[in-house]
Protein backbone atom coordinates (compact mmCIF):
# COMPACT_ATOMS: atom_id res chain seq x y z
CA UNK A 1 0.00 0.00 0.00
CA UNK A 2 1.33 3.42 -0.87
CA UNK A 3 2.18 5.73 2.06
CA UNK A 4 -0.40 8.32 1.04
CA UNK A 5 -3.15 5.70 0.83
CA UNK A 6 -2.16 4.33 4.24
CA UNK A 7 -2.34 7.86 5.65
CA UNK A 8 -5.79 8.36 4.15
CA UNK A 9 -7.03 5.08 5.68
CA UNK A 10 -5.70 5.81 9.18
CA UNK A 11 -7.74 7.83 11.70
CA UNK A 12 -7.55 11.51 10.83
CA UNK A 13 -8.26 14.76 12.60
CA UNK A 14 -10.47 17.54 11.29
CA UNK A 15 -7.31 19.46 10.42
CA UNK A 16 -5.84 16.49 8.53
CA UNK A 17 -8.95 16.08 6.41
CA UNK A 18 -9.08 19.73 5.34
CA UNK A 19 -5.31 19.99 4.86
CA UNK A 20 -5.11 16.92 2.64
CA UNK A 21 -7.88 18.25 0.41
CA UNK A 22 -5.88 21.44 -0.20
CA UNK A 23 -2.24 20.34 -0.30
CA UNK A 24 -0.91 20.77 -3.84
CA UNK A 25 2.70 19.78 -3.18
CA UNK A 26 4.97 19.26 -0.22
CA UNK A 27 8.68 19.76 0.31
CA UNK A 28 10.19 16.83 2.27
CA UNK A 29 11.66 19.11 4.96
CA UNK A 30 9.73 22.29 4.39
CA UNK A 31 6.37 23.90 3.73
CA UNK A 32 3.47 22.73 1.63
CA UNK A 33 1.74 24.64 -1.13
CA UNK A 34 -1.96 24.97 -0.26
CA UNK A 35 -4.90 25.98 -2.39
CA UNK A 36 -6.83 28.86 -0.82
CA UNK A 37 -10.62 28.77 -1.06
CA UNK A 38 -11.23 32.25 0.30
CA UNK A 39 -8.90 35.19 0.79
CA UNK A 40 -10.22 38.08 2.83
CA UNK A 41 -8.52 41.47 2.75
CA UNK A 42 -8.99 44.70 4.66
CA UNK A 43 -7.65 48.20 4.05
CA UNK A 44 -4.17 47.26 5.23
CA UNK A 45 -3.68 45.12 2.10
CA UNK A 46 -2.83 48.21 0.05
CA UNK A 47 0.82 47.13 0.14
CA UNK A 48 -0.03 43.84 -1.57
CA UNK A 49 -2.16 45.50 -4.24
CA UNK A 50 0.65 47.98 -4.84
CA UNK A 51 3.06 45.09 -5.28
CA UNK A 52 0.78 43.46 -7.85
CA UNK A 53 0.59 46.68 -9.84
CA UNK A 54 4.36 47.21 -9.76
CA UNK A 55 4.93 43.68 -11.03
CA UNK A 56 2.26 43.86 -13.72
CA UNK A 57 0.17 41.11 -12.11
CA UNK A 58 -3.58 40.68 -11.74
CA UNK A 59 -5.69 39.01 -9.07
CA UNK A 60 -5.82 35.36 -10.15
CA UNK A 61 -9.32 34.49 -8.86
CA UNK A 62 -11.17 37.70 -7.96
CA UNK A 63 -14.34 35.71 -7.22
CA UNK A 64 -12.50 34.05 -4.30
CA UNK A 65 -11.24 37.31 -2.77
CA UNK A 66 -13.51 39.47 -0.60
CA UNK A 67 -12.62 42.78 1.01
CA UNK A 68 -13.97 44.48 4.13
CA UNK A 69 -13.23 47.99 5.34
CA UNK A 70 -12.86 47.67 9.09
CA UNK A 71 -9.56 48.71 10.70
CA UNK A 72 -9.51 52.34 9.60
CA UNK A 73 -13.20 53.20 9.33
CA UNK A 74 -14.61 55.90 11.60
CA UNK A 75 -17.34 54.63 13.92
CA UNK A 76 -19.10 57.97 14.43
CA UNK A 77 -19.91 58.45 10.74
CA UNK A 78 -20.44 56.41 7.58
CA UNK A 79 -18.29 58.29 5.11
CA UNK A 80 -14.61 58.75 4.39
CA UNK A 81 -14.87 62.42 5.30
CA UNK A 82 -15.28 61.30 8.90
CA UNK A 83 -11.88 59.57 8.97
CA UNK A 84 -9.58 60.53 11.82
CA UNK A 85 -6.88 62.00 9.56
CA UNK A 86 -6.32 62.72 5.86
CA UNK A 87 -3.84 59.84 5.74
CA UNK A 88 -6.48 57.42 7.04
CA UNK A 89 -9.01 58.78 4.57
CA UNK A 90 -6.50 58.04 1.80
CA UNK A 91 -6.17 54.43 2.96
CA UNK A 92 -9.95 54.02 2.89
CA UNK A 93 -10.11 55.47 -0.61
CA UNK A 94 -7.28 53.19 -1.74
CA UNK A 95 -9.25 50.19 -0.50
CA UNK A 96 -12.21 51.07 -2.70
CA UNK A 97 -9.97 51.92 -5.65
CA UNK A 98 -8.05 48.64 -5.37
CA UNK A 99 -11.30 46.66 -5.25
CA UNK A 100 -12.50 48.27 -8.47
CA UNK A 101 -9.10 47.79 -10.15
CA UNK A 102 -8.88 44.11 -9.24
CA UNK A 103 -12.53 43.13 -9.67
CA UNK A 104 -12.92 41.72 -6.18
CA UNK A 105 -16.11 42.02 -4.17
CA UNK A 106 -15.65 44.59 -1.42
CA UNK A 107 -17.86 45.86 1.39
CA UNK A 108 -16.58 49.38 1.94
CA UNK A 109 -17.70 52.09 4.29
CA UNK A 110 -20.86 52.86 2.34
CA UNK A 111 -22.11 49.27 2.06
CA UNK A 112 -24.92 48.09 4.34
CA UNK A 113 -23.05 44.78 4.80
CA UNK A 114 -19.79 46.44 5.89
CA UNK A 115 -18.24 45.28 9.12
CA UNK A 116 -15.24 43.70 10.78
CA UNK A 117 -14.08 40.95 8.44
CA UNK A 118 -14.15 38.29 11.17
CA UNK A 119 -17.72 39.22 12.08
CA UNK A 120 -19.29 40.07 8.72
CA UNK A 121 -17.81 37.20 6.68
CA UNK A 122 -19.28 34.38 8.81
CA UNK A 123 -22.67 36.10 9.08
CA UNK A 124 -22.79 36.44 5.29
CA UNK A 125 -22.04 32.73 4.84
CA UNK A 126 -18.68 33.40 3.21
CA UNK A 127 -16.96 31.25 5.85
CA UNK A 128 -17.77 27.56 5.41
CA UNK A 129 -16.57 24.19 6.75
CA UNK A 130 -13.71 22.49 4.95
CA UNK A 131 -12.25 25.69 3.51
CA UNK A 132 -8.72 27.04 3.69
CA UNK A 133 -9.08 30.75 4.44
CA UNK A 134 -6.44 33.45 4.60
CA UNK A 135 -6.53 37.14 5.51
CA UNK A 136 -3.99 39.86 6.14
CA UNK A 137 -4.92 39.86 9.82
CA UNK A 138 -3.72 37.79 12.75
CA UNK A 139 -7.21 37.01 14.06
CA UNK A 140 -8.20 35.10 10.93
CA UNK A 141 -8.25 32.05 13.21
CA UNK A 142 -11.79 33.20 14.08
CA UNK A 143 -13.20 31.51 10.97
CA UNK A 144 -12.09 28.08 12.20
CA UNK A 145 -15.18 28.10 14.41
CA UNK A 146 -17.08 26.77 11.39
CA UNK A 147 -14.59 23.98 10.65
CA UNK A 148 -12.16 25.80 8.34
CA UNK A 149 -8.38 26.06 8.40
CA UNK A 150 -8.03 29.82 8.71
CA UNK A 151 -4.88 31.79 9.43
CA UNK A 152 -3.40 35.24 9.09
CA UNK A 153 -0.75 36.07 6.50
CA UNK A 154 1.65 38.95 5.90
CA UNK A 155 1.79 41.35 3.00
CA UNK A 156 4.15 39.31 0.81
CA UNK A 157 2.00 36.22 1.34
CA UNK A 158 -1.10 38.28 0.55
CA UNK A 159 0.52 39.23 -2.76
CA UNK A 160 1.14 35.54 -3.48
CA UNK A 161 -2.43 34.54 -2.66
CA UNK A 162 -3.88 37.35 -4.77
CA UNK A 163 -1.65 36.42 -7.71
CA UNK A 164 -1.86 32.59 -7.49
CA UNK A 165 -4.68 31.60 -5.10
CA UNK A 166 -2.10 29.52 -3.21
CA UNK A 167 0.07 29.97 -0.15
CA UNK A 168 3.07 28.19 1.37
CA UNK A 169 2.65 26.90 4.92
CA UNK A 170 4.58 24.44 7.02
CA UNK A 171 2.23 21.84 8.41
CA UNK A 172 1.77 22.57 12.12
CA UNK A 173 1.62 20.05 14.93
CA UNK A 174 -1.84 19.27 16.28
CA UNK A 175 -3.28 20.16 19.68
CA UNK A 176 -6.70 19.37 21.07
CA UNK A 177 -8.11 21.40 23.96
CA UNK A 178 -10.97 19.55 25.62
CA UNK A 179 -13.22 21.72 27.78
CA UNK A 180 -15.35 19.33 29.82
CA UNK A 181 -18.29 19.68 32.16
CA UNK A 182 -20.69 22.57 31.78
CA UNK A 183 -20.46 26.33 32.24
CA UNK A 184 -21.79 27.93 35.38
CA UNK A 185 -24.20 30.85 35.23
CA UNK A 186 -22.47 34.10 34.23
CA UNK A 187 -19.59 32.35 32.44
CA UNK A 188 -19.19 33.30 28.78
CA UNK A 189 -17.10 31.97 25.92
CA UNK A 190 -14.67 34.84 26.58
CA UNK A 191 -14.25 33.59 30.15
CA UNK A 192 -13.58 30.09 28.83
CA UNK A 193 -10.89 31.42 26.51
CA UNK A 194 -9.24 33.54 29.19
CA UNK A 195 -9.22 30.50 31.49
CA UNK A 196 -7.57 28.45 28.73
CA UNK A 197 -4.96 31.19 28.28
CA UNK A 198 -4.26 31.31 32.00
CA UNK A 199 -3.63 27.54 32.05
CA UNK A 200 -1.88 27.02 28.71
CA UNK A 201 0.00 30.33 28.42
CA UNK A 202 0.54 32.72 25.53
CA UNK A 203 3.17 30.44 24.00
CA UNK A 204 1.53 27.13 24.88
CA UNK A 205 0.28 26.43 21.36
CA UNK A 206 3.19 27.77 19.31
CA UNK A 207 3.59 25.69 16.16
CA UNK A 208 0.21 23.99 16.60
CA UNK A 209 -3.19 23.95 14.98
CA UNK A 210 -5.77 23.79 17.77
CA UNK A 211 -9.02 21.87 17.79
CA UNK A 212 -11.44 22.86 20.54
CA UNK A 213 -13.63 20.01 21.74
CA UNK A 214 -15.49 18.70 24.77
CA UNK A 215 -18.98 19.17 26.14
CA UNK A 216 -18.60 22.90 26.83
CA UNK A 217 -17.55 23.63 23.25
CA UNK A 218 -20.22 21.36 21.78
CA UNK A 219 -22.87 23.31 23.71
CA UNK A 220 -21.65 26.68 22.44
CA UNK A 221 -23.42 28.68 19.76
CA UNK A 222 -21.46 29.56 16.62
CA UNK A 223 -21.02 33.12 17.89
CA UNK A 224 -19.43 31.74 21.07
CA UNK A 225 -17.19 29.42 19.05
CA UNK A 226 -16.10 32.40 16.96
CA UNK A 227 -14.99 34.13 20.17
CA UNK A 228 -13.06 31.02 21.20
CA UNK A 229 -11.27 30.54 17.88
CA UNK A 230 -10.61 34.26 17.54
CA UNK A 231 -8.12 34.20 20.41
CA UNK A 232 -6.26 31.07 19.26
CA UNK A 233 -3.49 33.35 18.07
CA UNK A 234 -3.12 34.62 21.66
CA UNK A 235 -2.13 31.06 22.61
CA UNK A 236 0.53 31.16 19.91
CA UNK A 237 -1.50 28.80 17.72
CA UNK A 238 -1.41 28.86 13.93
CA UNK A 239 -5.16 28.38 13.75
CA UNK A 240 -8.10 27.22 15.84
CA UNK A 241 -10.95 24.95 14.76
CA UNK A 242 -14.22 23.46 15.94
CA UNK A 243 -15.69 20.48 14.11
CA UNK A 244 -18.81 21.34 12.11
CA UNK A 245 -22.06 19.92 13.49
CA UNK A 246 -25.80 20.56 13.38
CA UNK A 247 -25.25 23.89 15.15
CA UNK A 248 -22.93 24.90 12.31
CA UNK A 249 -25.35 23.86 9.59
CA UNK A 250 -28.28 25.65 11.21
CA UNK A 251 -26.19 28.81 11.47
CA UNK A 252 -25.20 28.75 7.79
CA UNK A 253 -28.55 27.78 6.32
CA UNK A 254 -30.07 30.57 4.25
CA UNK A 255 -27.15 33.00 4.56
CA UNK A 256 -26.47 35.05 1.41
CA UNK A 257 -23.29 33.29 0.27
CA UNK A 258 -23.96 29.81 1.66
CA UNK A 259 -24.83 26.99 -0.74
CA UNK A 260 -28.53 26.60 -1.49
CA UNK A 261 -30.88 24.14 -3.14
CA UNK A 262 -29.26 20.88 -4.20
CA UNK A 263 -25.86 22.37 -3.43
CA UNK A 264 -26.85 22.77 0.21
CA UNK A 265 -27.60 19.08 0.64
CA UNK A 266 -24.33 18.10 -1.04
CA UNK A 267 -22.37 20.56 1.08
CA UNK A 268 -23.85 19.31 4.35
CA UNK A 269 -23.19 15.70 3.34
CA UNK A 270 -19.52 16.59 2.86
CA UNK A 271 -19.30 18.76 5.97
CA UNK A 272 -20.56 15.88 8.11
CA UNK A 273 -17.46 13.87 7.17
CA UNK A 274 -15.02 16.44 8.53
CA UNK A 275 -15.07 15.71 12.27
CA UNK A 276 -12.00 14.12 13.80
CA UNK A 277 -12.14 10.33 13.73
CA UNK A 278 -12.58 8.69 17.17
CA UNK A 279 -9.03 7.29 17.23
CA UNK A 280 -7.32 10.32 15.66
CA UNK A 281 -4.03 11.20 17.35
CA UNK A 282 -3.01 14.70 18.42
CA UNK A 283 0.52 15.77 19.28
CA UNK A 284 -0.71 17.42 22.47
CA UNK A 285 -3.91 17.12 24.49
CA UNK A 286 -5.05 19.70 27.06
CA UNK A 287 -7.86 19.13 29.55
CA UNK A 288 -9.83 22.05 31.00
CA UNK A 289 -12.54 21.64 33.63
CA UNK A 290 -15.22 23.94 32.27
CA UNK A 291 -17.32 23.59 35.41
CA UNK A 292 -14.56 25.32 37.44
CA UNK A 293 -14.35 28.43 35.24
CA UNK A 294 -15.51 31.74 36.73
CA UNK A 295 -15.88 35.17 35.10
CA UNK A 296 -12.34 36.27 34.20
CA UNK A 297 -10.38 39.51 33.78
CA UNK A 298 -6.79 40.26 32.87
CA UNK A 299 -4.47 42.17 35.16
CA UNK A 300 -1.25 42.39 33.13
CA UNK A 301 -0.02 43.08 29.61
CA UNK A 302 -0.58 39.68 28.00
CA UNK A 303 -3.91 37.89 27.49
CA UNK A 304 -2.71 34.96 29.60
CA UNK A 305 -2.35 37.25 32.61
CA UNK A 306 -5.92 36.40 33.53
CA UNK A 307 -7.59 35.53 36.82
CA UNK A 308 -11.08 34.94 38.18
CA UNK A 309 -12.72 38.23 39.14
CA UNK A 310 -12.72 37.28 42.84
CA UNK A 311 -8.92 36.89 42.89
CA UNK A 312 -6.18 39.40 43.75
CA UNK A 313 -3.40 41.00 41.73
CA UNK A 314 -0.44 38.59 41.87
CA UNK A 315 2.65 39.31 43.97
CA UNK A 316 5.72 39.08 41.69
CA UNK A 317 7.89 38.17 44.67
CA UNK A 318 6.10 34.84 44.84
CA UNK A 319 7.21 34.09 41.29
CA UNK A 320 10.64 33.13 40.04
CA UNK A 321 13.02 33.98 37.22
CA UNK A 322 11.61 35.55 34.07
CA UNK A 323 8.03 35.34 35.40
CA UNK A 324 8.94 37.63 38.29
CA UNK A 325 10.54 40.24 36.03
CA UNK A 326 7.60 40.07 33.60
CA UNK A 327 5.08 40.52 36.40
CA UNK A 328 6.98 43.48 37.88
CA UNK A 329 7.08 45.20 34.48
CA UNK A 330 3.38 44.50 33.89
CA UNK A 331 2.30 45.88 37.26
CA UNK A 332 4.42 48.99 36.77
CA UNK A 333 2.84 49.63 33.36
CA UNK A 334 -0.66 48.86 34.61
CA UNK A 335 -0.25 50.99 37.74
CA UNK A 336 -1.30 48.18 40.06
CA UNK A 337 -0.16 47.03 43.49
CA UNK A 338 0.34 43.36 44.39
CA UNK A 339 -2.43 41.68 46.36
CA UNK A 340 -5.06 44.27 45.43
CA UNK A 341 -8.50 42.66 45.04
CA UNK A 342 -9.39 42.83 41.37
CA UNK A 343 -12.80 44.22 42.31
CA UNK A 344 -11.06 47.24 43.90
CA UNK A 345 -9.57 48.37 40.58
CA UNK A 346 -11.32 51.49 39.29
CA UNK A 347 -11.61 51.97 35.53
CA UNK A 348 -11.83 55.11 33.38
CA UNK A 349 -13.74 53.88 30.34
CA UNK A 350 -15.34 50.86 28.68
CA UNK A 351 -15.12 49.48 25.15
CA UNK A 352 -17.59 46.84 23.97
CA UNK A 353 -16.71 45.69 20.46
CA UNK A 354 -13.90 44.11 18.36
CA UNK A 355 -13.77 40.94 16.27
CA UNK A 356 -13.82 38.97 19.52
CA UNK A 357 -17.04 40.24 21.08
CA UNK A 358 -19.25 42.47 18.91
CA UNK A 359 -21.87 40.04 17.63
CA UNK A 360 -25.56 40.21 18.43
CA UNK A 361 -25.30 37.68 21.27
CA UNK A 362 -22.50 39.78 22.81
CA UNK A 363 -24.61 42.93 22.64
CA UNK A 364 -27.57 41.14 24.18
CA UNK A 365 -25.42 40.01 27.10
CA UNK A 366 -24.09 43.52 27.69
CA UNK A 367 -27.55 45.10 27.34
CA UNK A 368 -28.99 42.68 29.92
CA UNK A 369 -26.55 44.12 32.47
CA UNK A 370 -26.92 47.76 31.37
CA UNK A 371 -30.73 47.70 31.42
CA UNK A 372 -32.12 49.90 34.17
CA UNK A 373 -28.68 51.11 35.23
CA UNK A 374 -26.44 54.06 34.41
CA UNK A 375 -22.84 54.10 33.22
CA UNK A 376 -20.60 56.04 35.62
CA UNK A 377 -17.67 56.17 33.18
CA UNK A 378 -17.56 56.81 29.41
CA UNK A 379 -18.58 53.66 27.54
CA UNK A 380 -18.93 52.93 23.82
CA UNK A 381 -20.65 50.05 22.10
CA UNK A 382 -19.42 49.28 18.58
CA UNK A 383 -21.32 46.56 16.67
CA UNK A 384 -19.16 44.21 14.63
CA UNK A 385 -21.08 44.86 11.43
CA UNK A 386 -23.82 47.08 10.12
CA UNK A 387 -26.02 43.97 10.02
CA UNK A 388 -25.44 43.44 13.74
CA UNK A 389 -26.19 47.12 14.32
CA UNK A 390 -29.53 46.84 12.50
CA UNK A 391 -30.43 43.63 14.33
CA UNK A 392 -29.62 45.25 17.67
CA UNK A 393 -31.73 48.28 16.84
CA UNK A 394 -34.63 46.06 15.78
CA UNK A 395 -34.49 44.48 19.24
CA UNK A 396 -34.20 47.84 20.98
CA UNK A 397 -30.73 47.13 22.33
CA UNK A 398 -29.47 50.53 21.15
CA UNK A 399 -32.14 52.22 23.28
CA UNK A 400 -31.07 50.18 26.31
CA UNK A 401 -27.48 51.33 25.88
CA UNK A 402 -28.43 54.95 25.21
CA UNK A 403 -30.74 55.05 28.23
CA UNK A 404 -27.85 53.72 30.33
CA UNK A 405 -25.52 56.44 29.07
CA UNK A 406 -23.49 54.29 26.69
CA UNK A 407 -22.49 55.66 23.28
CA UNK A 408 -23.89 53.73 20.29
CA UNK A 409 -21.56 53.58 17.27
CA UNK A 410 -21.33 52.26 13.71
CA UNK A 411 -19.40 49.10 12.82
CA UNK A 412 -15.61 48.94 12.81
CA UNK A 413 -12.57 47.74 14.71
CA UNK A 414 -12.68 50.95 16.75
CA UNK A 415 -10.84 51.07 20.07
CA UNK A 416 -9.43 47.55 19.78
CA UNK A 417 -6.60 48.66 17.54
CA UNK A 418 -6.47 52.46 18.03
CA UNK A 419 -5.67 53.35 14.41
CA UNK A 420 -8.99 54.93 13.50
CA UNK A 421 -9.44 57.81 15.93
CA UNK A 422 -10.92 55.71 18.77
CA UNK A 423 -8.14 55.73 21.36
CA UNK A 424 -7.75 55.25 25.11
CA UNK A 425 -5.92 58.25 26.53
CA UNK A 426 -2.47 57.83 28.13
CA UNK A 427 -2.75 56.45 31.65
CA UNK A 428 -6.45 55.64 31.34
CA UNK A 429 -7.69 52.21 32.37
CA UNK A 430 -10.11 50.55 29.96
CA UNK A 431 -12.40 47.58 30.52
CA UNK A 432 -12.39 46.05 27.04
CA UNK A 433 -13.99 43.13 25.23
CA UNK A 434 -11.14 43.04 22.69
CA UNK A 435 -8.45 40.38 22.39
CA UNK A 436 -5.17 42.06 23.30
CA UNK A 437 -3.97 43.98 26.32
CA UNK A 438 -0.42 44.62 25.10
CA UNK A 439 1.35 47.82 26.07
CA UNK A 440 0.00 50.60 23.86
CA UNK A 441 -2.51 48.39 22.08
CA UNK A 442 -5.43 50.76 22.70
CA UNK A 443 -3.25 53.86 22.59
CA UNK A 444 0.11 55.06 23.97
CA UNK A 445 0.36 54.15 27.66
CA UNK A 446 -3.25 52.93 27.71
CA UNK A 447 -4.06 50.26 30.30
CA UNK A 448 -6.34 47.45 29.15
CA UNK A 449 -8.27 44.83 31.10
CA UNK A 450 -9.83 42.12 28.91
CA UNK A 451 -13.19 40.63 29.81
CA UNK A 452 -16.56 39.51 28.45
CA UNK A 453 -19.30 41.89 27.23
CA UNK A 454 -21.38 41.31 30.37
CA UNK A 455 -18.36 41.97 32.59
CA UNK A 456 -17.52 45.12 30.61
CA UNK A 457 -21.09 46.38 31.06
CA UNK A 458 -20.82 45.64 34.77
CA UNK A 459 -17.62 47.70 34.91
CA UNK A 460 -19.36 50.57 33.13
CA UNK A 461 -22.21 50.80 35.64
CA UNK A 462 -20.00 50.37 38.73
CA UNK A 463 -16.85 52.21 37.66
CA UNK A 464 -14.60 49.31 38.60
CA UNK A 465 -13.86 45.71 37.72
CA UNK A 466 -16.94 43.90 38.97
CA UNK A 467 -18.31 40.40 39.25
CA UNK A 468 -21.31 40.28 36.91
CA UNK A 469 -22.78 37.52 39.05
CA UNK A 470 -23.31 40.13 41.77
CA UNK A 471 -25.35 42.28 39.38
CA UNK A 472 -28.50 40.34 38.54
CA UNK A 473 -29.82 41.10 35.09
CA UNK A 474 -33.01 43.13 34.90
CA UNK A 475 -35.87 42.62 32.50
CA UNK A 476 -36.41 45.41 30.02
CA UNK A 477 -39.74 47.18 30.16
Amino acid sequence: MHAEQAAADSPRTLFDKVWQQHEILRWPQGPSLLYVDRDFVHEGAFHAFGDLKRRGLQVRCPERVVGFADHYVPTKARDIAGAATPAIAKVLQQFSDNARWSGIRAFDIGDERQGIVHVAAPELGLTQPGMVITCNDSHTSTHGALGAIAFGIGQSETTQVLATQTVWLKRPSLMRINVTGSRASGVSAKDVMLAILAQVGSAGAVGHAIEYAGSVVAAMSIEERLTLCNMSIELGGRCGMVAPDDTTFAYLFGRPFAPDGQYWDAAVAYWRTLGSDPDAVFDKEIQIDGSAIAPMVTWGTSPDAALPIDARVPDPERLSGAERATAHAALEYMGLQPNTPLTDIAIDRVFIGSCTNSRIEDLRAAAAVAAGRKAVVPAIVVPGSESVRRAAEAEGLDQVFLAAGFEWRHAGCSMCVAMNGDVVAPGERCASTSNRNFMGRQGPNARTHLMSPAMAAAAAVTGRLSDVRRLPTRKRA
